[in-house]
C-alpha cells in the first residue's frame, strides 16, 4: 500500500515539473511587435512602433512619429514616445490595454497674427518639449503573428507649452503589424 502512494506522489511530482518547464520555455511565444499606423499616412506622416513583451500582461515599447511634408496643417514635426503597457485580455499580450507614455516632441512655435489682416501670420521657431500622458486601446493577434491595433491617448506638455499654440498632445491610431 505504501508503495502505491509513493508511486502516485512521484508521478504527480514529475507531471508538475513537466508542466512548469512547458510554461517557462514555450517555443511558440513571440515577444516582439512592430506596427505601422495607417491613419498617419492620410496626414502625410509616418508612425511606426516597436513593442517588447515583458510577460503575458505587460510590455514596453517606443513610438516614432515624423511628418513627411512641410506643406501640412499638422503643427507637430516629430515625436519619440516610450511607453509602458498593461494588457487585460486572456491571450498573451493582446486584448484591451492601458498605457502610460512620455513624449519628446518638436512642435511649431506660436503663430503671431498681424493687426491689419488677421489671416496673415508669422510663425516662431520650433519648440522642443516633453509630455506625459495616458493611452488606451485594443490589440488582436492571429496565430501566424499578424496583428491589428486601435488606440487613443492624451498627454500634457510640461515645459514649453506657453511657446506654442498647444498645451496637449494626442496619440491615436489604427495600426497593422507583425509579432515575431
Amino acid at each position: 500500500m505504501k508503495k502505491n502512494y509513493l508511486l502516485l506522489i512521484i508521478l504527480f511530482a514529475f507531471s508538475c515539473a513537466k508542466a512548469q518547464n512547458e510554461i517557462e520555455s514555450n517555443p511558440y511565444q513571440k515577444n516582439n511587435d512592430i506596427t505601422i499606423n495607417a491613419i498617419a499616412a492620410f496626414n502625410e506622416s509616418l508612425n511606426i512602433s516597436y513593442e517588447r513583451h515583458l510577460n503575458a500582461k505587460s510590455s514596453i515599447g517606443i513610438y516614432y512619429y515624423q511628418v513627411l511634408t512641410t506643406d501640412t496643417s499638422n503643427d507637430m514635426n516629430y515625436s519619440v514616445s516610450p511607453y509602458y503597457r498593461r494588457y487585460f485580455g486572456k491571450k498573451y499580450a493582446s486584448g484591451w490595454f492601458a498605457e502610460g507614455f512620455g513624449m519628446l516632441t518638436s512642435i511649431d512655435g506660436k503663430k503671431v497674427y498681424t493687426s491689419e489682416n488677421p489671416s496673415t501670420y508669422t510663425e516662431n521657431s520650433d519648440v522642443i518639449d516633453f509630455a506625459l500622458g495616458v493611452n488606451g486601446g485594443w490589440k488582436w493577434v492571429s496565430k501566424s503573428g499578424f496583428l491589428l491595433e486601435a488606440n487613443i491617448g492624451y498627454g500634457a506638455l510640461l515645459f514649453n507649452a506657453n511657446k506654442t499654440d498647444h498645451n496637449m498632445v494626442m496619440k491615436f491610431g489604427l495600426s497593422a503589424g507583425y509579432r515575431f
